[in-house]
Parts: C-alpha cells; sequence; structure tokens
C-alpha cells in the first residue's frame, strides 16, 4: 500500500455515508410516508377489509306464499352466514332489476304452493340465481343443499318425515343469470380493462410536471402565456388519447382470445370509457403537482393504485367487504367503472341503469379537476 493512501475498507466511512442517507430520507418526507404507510394499509385491507369467502351478500328473495316451511328456509338462509336477506317484499321486475344494477348478489325465488307441494312428497323447486362472478358466489351456492336440509329438518319430522328418507325433498336450482357457463374470464376480462387503465392512465400523466421540473423546462412552461387550465388540457389530453389506444386493444383482446360477450352498445361503453379516462389522468395531473421528483411520482402511484386494486371489487366481492371498507371504495374511480364495464358488456346495461355509477365518476373528476387547477396556480406562485 502507497504511503498515505486510504485504506482499502473504513468502517468510519461507511458510517459517514449511512449517516447521510439516514439523514436524506429523513427529509424525503414522502418517502419516510410510504415506507411507513403502505405496510400499515396493507395489513388493514387484508386483515380486515378483504375476505376470499364473502358472507352476508345482499340476497333478493320472491316468495308468494310464506307458510312454516318457506319461513324456515329464509331463516336457514340468514343462519349459514352466506345471504343477508333484504326487507320488503320483492316482484320479479324489482329483484332482477336489482341483480342487474349489482343492488344484490342473489335473487331466491320459492314458488307458489311450494309448502303443499313439499308436503305432497313432489319434491318442489327452489331457484337461487346469481350474478357474474363465479368466485364470489361460489361457496354460498355449494352450501345452499345443505342449508335447505337443515332448515327442513324439524318441519320435515314426525309423519313427513318418510317423504323423502336419505334424500333432500327440494330440487335447488342453480341458474348464473349472466354467467351460464361460470367462466372466471368473462368477469376477469372487463375489469382489466379499468385496472390497466388506472395503472397506466395515473402514472405516465402523474410525470408530466416531475418530468419538466426535473429536466428544468418548466420555467419555460409557466412563461408561456397560457392559462392553468389550458396548460392542464394540453398536457392530459394525450394521454387519453393512449388510454383509448389500450381500450382498443384490450376489447379486440376480450373477443378474439377469452370470448367475451357485448351485450350493451360499444359507443356508451365509449363514453363512459372517456369519462373515467378523464377521471385518472387528472388524478395524475395532481400527483405531479405535488411531487417533487419522478420518483415521489410513481410512490405516490402505487399508493393510490393499491386501495383501488383492493377495494374496487375487481379482486374481491366490493358487497362482501366491511362498511367502512364500502365507503373508502365508493370514492376510487375504478368502483364505478368496474360496474358499468361489466354491466354494459355482460348485462346488456343501458344509460339509465348504469347512470347511478356513472354519475360518481363525474363528480370525481370534477372535483380533481379543481385540485388540480389550484395546484397548479400555487405552482405558478
Amino acid at each position: 500500500m502507497a504511503r498515505g493512501s486510504a485504506p482499502a475498507f473504513s468502517l468510519g466511512r461507511v458510517m459517514a455515508v449511512m449517516a447521510k442517507e439516514f439523514i436524506q430520507m429523513r427529509r424525503d418526507r414522502l418517502t419516510f410516508a410510504m415506507i411507513i404507510g403502505v405496510p400499515i394499509i396493507q395489513l388493514v385491507l387484508f386483515g380486515y377489509a378483504i375476505n376470499t369467502d364473502p358472507k352476508e351478500l345482499p340476497t333478493a328473495v320472491i316468495v308468494a306464499d310464506f307458510g312454516p316451511m318457506e319461513r324456515e328456509i329464509l331463516a336457514g338462509l340468514e343462519t349459514s352466514g352466506y345471504f343477508a336477506i333484504r326487507e320488503g317484499t320483492e316482484t320479479e321486475a324489482t329483484a332482477r332489476a336489482a341483480l342487474a344494477r349489482g343492488d344484490v348478489s342473489y335473487i331466491v325465488t320459492i314458488p307458489t304452493g311450494f309448502g303443499r307441494a313439499l308436503v305432497r312428497g313432489e319434491r318442489p323447486q327452489i331457484l337461487v340465481e346469481d350474478a357474474t362472478d363465479p368466485t364470489a358466489t361460489a361457496n354460498a351456492l355449494g352450501a345452499m343443499n345443505e342449508i335447505v336440509r337443515s332448515a327442513l329438518t324439524r318441519e320435515m319430522a314426525g309423519p313427513l318425515a318418510g317423504l323423502a328418507p336419505g334424500t333432500l325433498p327440494v330440487d335447488v336450482v342453480i341458474h348464473r343469470r349472466y354467467n351460464p357457463e361460470g367462466i372466471s374470464s368473462y368477469n376477469i376480462v372487463p375489469g382489466l380493462l379499468g385496472v390497466i387503465l388506472t395503472m397506466t392512465t395515473i402514472l405516465m400523466t402523474s410525470l408530466a410536471i416531475t418530468r419538466e421540473v426535473e429536466r428544468g423546462t418548466i420555467e419555460n412552461l409557466l412563461a408561456m402565456p397560457a392559462r392553468p387550465s389550458e396548460i392542464m388540457a394540453g398536457k392530459i389530453i394525450p394521454y387519453i388519447g393512449f388510454g383509448f389506444v389500450q381500450v382498443a386493444v384490450i376489447l379486440v383482446a376480450s373477443q378474439l382470445l377469452f370470448d367475451v360477450p357485448m351485450h350493451g352498445s360499444l359507443a356508451l361503453l365509449l363514453a363512459v370509457t372517456l369519462l373515467f379516462i378523464a377521471a385518472n389522468v387528472t388524478l395524475g395531473y395532481t400527483i405531479s403537482t405535488v411531487a417533487r421528483s419522478q420518483m415521489q411520482a410513481m410512490q405516490m402511484t402505487f399508493f393510490v393504485f393499491l386501495p383501488s386494486l383492493l377495494l374496487s371489487g375487481f379482486m374481491f366481492p366490493f358487497l362482501g367487504m366491511p362498511g367502512w371498507a364500502q365507503v373508502i371504495g365508493e370514492a376510487i374511480p375504478l368502483t364505478h367503472f368496474l360496474r358499468v364495464v361489466r354491466g354494459i358488456m355482460l348485462k346488456g346495461a343501458t344509460f339509465p341503469e348504469v347512470w347511478p355509477s356513472v354519475w360518481p365518476l363525474v363528480a370525481v373528476w370534477a372535483v380533481l379537476a379543481a385540485i388540480a387547477l389550484l395546484r397548479y396556480r400555487r405552482t405558478l406562485d
């Protein structure tokens, strides 16, 4: 070793670099918040909000005769924990409309004269209809026979016990109304349209202003004789076009590779998709006015994307989550878009039927646009 040269390895120099790094991390409050916040959010969401065996899913019941047999079956459904019976008298029209909107997950129909037919040993039917997601309802539907058997045990005792010894005296018919074959891709692929758009459009747009800051071209942008609304429009419109390229690719692939049906209006789907993309790119633009670097913008995008993926109803049934998680989910644009895209593609929903999910997208977009403009004015100052 040459005289005066530094040793090959110095613990003191390592400690100095470590001290510098800790100071830098302490100054980067956003990164520090992500280090603490992401594990907490994941623990809370996966521990409390996410349920792979959803219970208490809302259920519409169509019953003409409320005899003892019918009451026992309804009580058994609620006792099982899988079904939450909606109060009030349901007609076939109101129940089907609620299933189409996604307000209920099941329709249970007990026909007229069910009790009399059961006593006569005629093996009457109970019709159970569900919507589009076979993975969300598989456990509940699989337990239906045992639920009905347990519910009728007391009523079928005594003289009625010999009517159907060893067998279920009722025929439970399962009808997957909008996905008869129970194909999971029919429910997943339309949802991927919203998930991919959320991830890419927010990320790409969130880098818009931060890239200008890092490259030093923000001064030229601020010196332009343009209003904040004009600059924002000029920034986000190209990414809206980018989003529609992705929409075309996903829709074509859904038809060619997965044969996903398109029962509704393509024009209506594209119109709502335009609104959804606009809300996402506006959120990305808002993030770009807060983040100081592209790394921070990516971190904030991930911070937004994680709850969107878990609380929107894409991976887990929305109605199966606890109430507080549903409140948070209602503020997420992806939640409402998933209802629209699945309703149009799989159920043939029309504009009046999807409007309850469209107006929240309009409201979210308006709020985000106002915040983005206010944040950009502060940047100008």
